[in-house]
């Protein structure tokens, strides 16, 4: 079974144990889901600062 992990600085959902974006640290505490496929287009992916399509936690603990 695969293991899902956040990044807890830019929130992108990945399987491993740094963040493929930014480098950062990921959790496995993390709740919701959003896959962005357009950024530029995306109202919730503006609000959310999100700059690059991709899968994002909406929170990470």
């Amino acid at each position: 079974m695969i293991s899902l992990k956040a990044c807890k600085s830019c929130r992108s959902i990945s399987e491993g144990a740094k963040c493929p974006r930014c480098g950062g640290e990921t959790s496995r505490e993390w709740q919701g889901y959003l896959v962005v496929i357009d950024p530029e287009k995306s109202e919730i992916a503006r609000k959310m600062g999100i700059h690059a399509a991709g899968r994002y936690a909406l929170r990470v603990k």
